[in-house]
């Protein structure tokens, strides 16, 4: 008892390996990614200070289960290829996840270290383990159950799809993705920029799905271009819905259709998926504002500003209504904005936008805004405060407040079922919609969430998916 205790103590004092990262002021001007990894020596001295605990709290805050201490153990040892192939038993896209999910308040927020210190950074380790396969790696892949001769249709291929397609595909059933942009990868790819999660990782998670023997086909709007009773008639034998909420919200205020006023939706996908920052090379013009202004704070409202930087602003501030303890984007994302010069005005709500006489936006008309009781999700409501108007100048904004589900696909569905805001209603515990043979699962269901909660639930679904082609419904 008395070695155990003193292991204990000596992995507590090993420090926490932080990843190292580009220069705040370099990264701030080009769209490299700002992490730039850990070693192999970093990351097995790192794993080292795993616990090994019996009861891990780590895998019970994973949404897909991932044995943790497991893969880190396999890193201590030096065995990287092991520990990719063991984190594959749970998860298809490490890569993306070690780069954009929440696990300070997931797996790390659960870490018995972080009680008393610094969490095991589980999800720098998860990235490594990836960025080795991928670098170095044999390109050998896990193997797959014999063919069942069932076909599922996903629709949509961002984490939620991806998932529903990687499990299914191992367990022997024939998977093709349908998705309506011209590039794979859903949110991974239009929503998230390039200096957060580079399009080449992306891009390898989905060949290496298709490797798996996944089909995918691209500009294909279901709902337009094919619906999904077209779906089953064309033999497939169950279907999977994983279209997102990439519906804009706008501000229902005065000078909302100025030239000008973006959503965050559009901004950033020319900008990350049609590669607008590279214009002239990439034929995408985006508006290069010098003074920017973003609505929101969560991460789509980060990554807005950190790439209106990168795109030449001279300045690039976030208006935010409420205080900065109710900021819902990951700390580290504040924290590279801030480094990189994005200034933040909280409790600071928009009332007006002003435009000149060519109807282009110049300035925004603000109100100062204070916490009064909790609202239906628990934050402080903020409460305008009397006679506390002030002007911000800007000649560009981008609105980060939240998205809606787009009715394309539902409204061309029979027999699925909404709830009042439009998304898709399901079983929790299996992802079945109320029309038989069809689940959903991802934003389309929750509203806008994180990566990793969209790939918890296409786990749900691939398993209740494959009971159903192999038990019936």
């Amino acid at each position: 008892m008395a070695e155990s205790v003193t292991k204990k103590v000596k992995k507590e004092k090993i420090p926490r390996a932080s990843m190292p990262e580009q220069e705040p002021e370099i990264r701030a001007r080009n769209f490299l990614e700002v992490p730039t990894g850990y070693t192999e020596e970093m990351a097995m001295t790192e794993a080292q200070r795993c616990l090994q605990c019996k009861k891990p709290g780590c895998v019970a805050g994973c949404p897909v289960e991932i044995d943790i201490p497991g893969f880190i153990q396999l890193i201590k040892d030096g065995d990287f290829t092991k520990s990719i192939r063991h984190i594959w038993q749970k998860n298809s896209l490490p890569a993306v996840c070690g780069r954009v999910c929440p696990q300070e308040i997931q797996c790390e927020g659960l870490c018995i270290l972080a009680k008393k210190g610094d969490s095991v950074a589980i999800g720098n380790l998860e990235r490594f383990a990836a960025d080795w396969e991928r670098e170095n790696g044999t390109g050998a892949l896990p193997p797959t159950a014999e063919s069942t001769g069932k076909r599922v249709a996903v629709v949509g291929s961002g984490p939620a799809g991806l998932t529903v397609a990687g499990d299914l595909i191992v367990k022997g059933h024939d998977v093709t993705v349908f998705e309506a942009f011209h590039k794979s990868g859903g949110v991974l790819v239009y929503g998230i920029p390039e200096f957060r999660l580079p399009k080449e990782i992306v891009a390898q998670e989905v060949n290496f799905l298709e490797r798996l023997g996944v089909k995918v086909e691209c500009n294909q709007v279901v709902g337009r271009t094919i619906t999904v009773d077209e779906l089953f008639e064309d033999g497939y034998d169950a279907v999977f819905i994983g279209v997102g909420a990439g519906l804009p919200t706008f501000l229902n205020i005065p000078g909302k259709n100025l030239i000008g006023i973006y959503s965050a939706n559009e901004y950033l996908t020319r900008s990350n998926l049609m590669k607008a920052y590279l214009f002239p090379e990439y034929d995408t013009p985006i508006i290069r504002g010098k003074n920017v202004i973003t609505l929101g704070a969560g991460n789509v409202a980060m990554d807005s500003a950190r790439t209106a930087l990168r795109l030449g602003a001279e300045s690039s501030r976030i208006v935010y209504r409420r205080s900065r303890t109710e900021v819902p984007a990951r700390a580290a994302e504040v924290h590279h904005a801030e480094e990189e010069g994005v200034e933040f005005f909280f409790l600071a709500a928009p009332t007006k936008f002003i435009g000149n006489e060519k109807a282009r936006v110049v300035g925004m008309q603000c109100l100062k805004m204070e916490l009064g009781e909790p609202d239906d999700s628990g934050r402080r409501r903020p409460v305008a405060m009397e006679g506390s108007e002030f002007e911000l100048e800007c000649d560009l904004v981008i609105v980060a407040v939240g998205t809606g589900p787009n009715p394309v696909l539902t409204q061309a569905t029979d027999g699925l079922a909404l709830n009042k805001w439009g998304y898709i209603q399901v079983d929790e515990k299996t992802g079945k919609t109320a029309k038989k043979g069809v689940w959903a699962g991802g934003d389309i269901v929750t509203g806008s969430a994180t990566v990793i909660l969209a790939m918890g639930a296409g786990r749900i679904a691939a398993n209740s998916i494959h009971d159903y082609l192999t038990l019936g419904w």
